[in-house]
């Protein structure tokens, strides 16, 4: 019953969550992120929970430029909130966003799939964040679960994207499930601490050259976020960061310049750091003084 009255409470023909929209022209770029067919001019993934009301969750999305909104499942038939989610994700699609149902507070690979197959009948979408938690206080993902759970989502018609560790076998067995793209954190969920594994993050990106990797999890400053894409990152997902800021949608602001300004110095080449010091204008020889004798 609980799923028919979500299921009518949020308008299809406004959220429309299946089906690509091109992007805006001022949200264009040359530089698209392609995943399973679909181009992405934004290369910031943004999530819905937790904002102080539903005004300040449109307008976030709206200064985000945000083409990838998730929602976790969950949360959507237990709170009963779908008349304002169905208006934040109509403000999304204006903008060319695609909803991405997550299987967040999923604990083994049974209930991941049991969920991830309502969310397909309810947002008419194949996408699907898959989220299998191992430990209650790290919500660091449980590998096993998560390889039997996307190897079975992928051989029923999923396109999966799989909330990991950096681990690079296990990244190695979620592609070879299927999975599309690889969504490593970089930090336990909502705790704002930034990269910390840098070491692992940097051997996945060089490992998995060609591999689409998007930093999920654990950011809290926009400066974390331009670190992540200069390490060649494709995109990076977030949610507390900036539902929980003193200004949700300044933050969401914040985070897009951020995102594109790491990737345009990932583009245009990062200097190598040096140990030592180089001097920019180099001189020859000695100085010396020019004037009269």
């Amino acid at each position: 019953m609980l799923l028919t009255t979500v299921a009518q409470s949020t308008d299809p023909q406004s959220v429309d969550p299946g089906v690509p929209h091109p992007s805006p022209p001022h949200l264009q770029t040359d530089d698209p992120l392609l995943i399973d067919g679909v181009a992405l001019d934004s290369r910031f993934f943004l999530g819905t929970a937790g904002y102080p009301s539903p005004a300040t969750l449109c307008d976030a999305i709206r200064a985000s430029g945000s083409q990838l909104l998730t929602v976790g499942l969950k949360r959507t038939l237990q709170a009963g909130d779908n008349g304002a989610l169905a208006r934040a994700l109509a403000v999304g699609r204006e903008q060319g966003a695609r909803l991405l149902p997550n299987t967040a507070g999923c604990r083994s690979a049974r209930e991941a799939v049991q969920l991830a197959h309502m969310a397909r009948e309810l947002y008419g979408t194949a996408w699907i964040k898959l989220e299998v938690i191992g430990d209650d206080h790290t919500l660091q993902p449980d590998p096993f679960e998560l390889v039997a759970a996307a190897t079975e989502l992928v051989r029923e018609g999923f396109v999966v994207f799989p909330y990991c560790t950096e681990d690079l076998i296990l990244g190695r067995r979620l592609l070879d499930a299927g999975c599309p793209l690889l969504m490593p954190w970089g930090a336990p969920i909502g705790s704002g601490q930034g990269l910390l594994n840098l070491h692992g993050l940097r051997t996945l990106r060089e490992r998995l050259p060609d591999t689409v990797l998007v930093i999920d999890a654990g950011l809290g400053a926009p400066s974390q976020a331009a670190r992540a894409m200069e390490l060649g990152f494709d995109a990076v997902l977030l949610n507390s960061a900036v539902a929980q800021a003193a200004d949700p949608v300044a933050m969401a602001g914040a985070f897009a310049d951020a995102v594109r300004a790491g990737r345009q110095a990932f583009r245009a080449g990062l200097m190598a750091p040096q140990a030592f010091a180089v001097a920019s204008t180099p001189v020859g020889g000695h100085a010396f003084l020019l004037g009269d004798a």
